[in-house]
């Protein structure tokens, strides 16, 4: 290969995606999160008026750690400077300042006290089972109680730590199933939360987890430029699990959004025809023909529910693993109906570093390396089907100084996006990837390392695989946040 035929494709630089804080103002708009819910307020409360009257909390833990959760609910309620990220987290107002509607805990009646020790607990069992009795229990209970309160925080404290995480057993997913089979959004607080210093970065990220598990919408894309009317995502995800008999059965979770991040609502899906007659489905669990088909077919009927019958205009799935021929096989009948659809790998393993050049006048070179690294939103080309982006990267837009780079650690690693089918722009695609990577209600960064529709699906169906006595129909993600 020539040097010629070896140099890459020329890059660009995508534009920092937009949120909106409005469906009526288009200039409620900020391409910071936290900046865009003080300047404007959360989307929901301008839409359709605010959710809730009041956000009401009830509390379920051990006696010895009620205390330091009203006070954590207390500092939620407080405004607080910040004392981290200083160029990125603005001053916290206080949650019904910010959210327009009051905090405060609920009827004395909603909060449930355990004993401080699992072997006191009157469920009979091991630790494990005791808890998930513990956990059955006391949600049973409030669903009786469900007109008193707007979500459940739940303490699971460090002495529990051994029974918390086994091989067989996560506590975090036993709790949001069961919730989510009462339709009871939850709030898992740990002991760390209440020794975290920084004060104001800890109120941020608990506001916006509890005002969005309780049914908040605190803010939603902008139209991203290029994108068609009536474009909606879906991110696939796969979990194995062992049988007996030695064959991995796969678990999926298909999770459906509107072109606007909107709609997170997600299909748990337990393939019937699992494939394990290729060498790679022991690592990357694939699904048949028949199964893809299944799967994509009920998040058909999942859009259509929310848009009254109506189906996209065009439709992009992502997943993490590539798409075998016989799942783009199932993809394609399952999908048409619908005019334009893409099937695109998302894969965040690159070996791909890049280094961004500045000038240096007067220097030895006429360039040197910057301090800081590739801005996000870069683009490169490898191919007509294939590209890089990076979606870590500087970001100084967002920053009251010169730069902002999140976490500020290591060399970033892009995105490589891979389009298995249909066809279109390659910018189209990555400013997509790019904006989902903001969509994440469960935190307060400006973004996270992959798309939404990875991060999410990827997560529910590891719950699923952990805990397979989930039924098998579609959820609000926020009951699993």
């Amino acid at each position: 290969m020539s040097a010629v035929d070896a140099k890459l494709a020329p890059f660009q630089l995508l534009d920092e995606p937009v949120l909106s804080f409005s469906p009526d103002d288009p200039r409620a708009v900020d391409i910071h999160p936290l900046r865009g819910l003080v300047n404007h307020g959360p989307f929901s409360t301008r839409s359709f008026g605010a959710f809730t009257p009041t956000l009401r909390v009830a509390m379920v833990g051990p006696q010895s750690g009620r205390d330091n959760v009203v006070a954590l609910m207390k500092l939620v309620q407080q405004s607080h400077r910040p004392s981290d990220r200083k160029g990125y987290v603005p001053e916290y107002p206080g949650f019904q300042k910010l959210f327009g509607i009051p905090f405060r805990a609920a009827a004395a009646k909603t909060h449930i006290t355990w004993p401080d020790a699992l072997e006191d607990f009157s469920f009979e069992g091991t630790g494990e089972q005791r808890l998930q009795a513990a956990f059955e229990n006391a949600l049973s209970q409030l669903d009786l109680l469900r007109s008193e309160f707007d979500i459940v925080v739940v303490h699971l404290p460090e002495a529990w730590a051994s029974t918390l995480y086994t091989p067989s057993f996560d506590a975090h997913d036993a709790l949001k199933v069961i919730g989510a089979r009462f339709g009871i959004p939850t709030q898992v607080l740990n002991d760390r939360a209440f020794t975290f210093s920084a004060k104001a970065s800890i109120a941020w990220r608990l506001a916006i987890a509890l005002y969005v598990k309780a049914g908040g919408i605190p803010w939603k894309l902008a139209p991203l430029p290029g994108v068609p009317d009536g474009t909606a995502y879906i991110g696939l995800a796969y979990a194995l699990r062992p049988h007996e008999d030695g064959v991995h059965y796969v678990t999926c979770c298909s999770q459906v959004f509107d072109m606007d991040g909107g709609g997170m609502q997600f299909v748990a899906f337990e393939a019937r025809d699992p494939v394990d007659d290729v060498p790679e489905a022991k690592r990357n669990p694939f699904l048949s023909r028949s199964d893809m088909r299944a799967v994509l077919a009920r998040s058909l009927q999942l859009y259509q529910k929310r848009n009254g019958g109506a189906l996209p205009r065009r439709l992009v799935v992502h997943k993490t693993t590539a798409f075998r021929e016989e799942e783009i096989q199932g993809a394609s009948e399952a999908l048409a109906a619908v005019p334009e659809f893409e099937c695109i790998e998302v894969s965040s393993n690159s070996s791909w570093r890049g280094v961004w050049m500045v000038g240096n006048p007067g220097g030895p070179k006429p360039t040197k390396a910057d301090g800081y690294p590739v801005p996000r939103g870069i683009l490169q080309t490898r191919s007509g089907t294939s590209c890089l982006v990076w979606v870590a990267g500087n970001a100084p837009g967002v920053s009251t100084t010169s730069a902002y780079y999140q976490g500020g650690k290591s060399i970033p690693r892009p995105l490589v996006l891979t389009r298995h089918a249909g066809s279109g722009p390659l910018q189209l695609i990555a400013a997509e990837a790019l904006a989902l990577t903001k969509m994440d209600w469960n935190n307060d960064a400006l973004y996270d390392p992959v798309p939404v529709t990875i991060r999410y699906s990827k997560r529910m169906a590891q719950t699923i695989a952990n805990v397979p006595s989930l039924p098998g129909r579609d959820y609000p993600y926020r009951l699993f946040m």
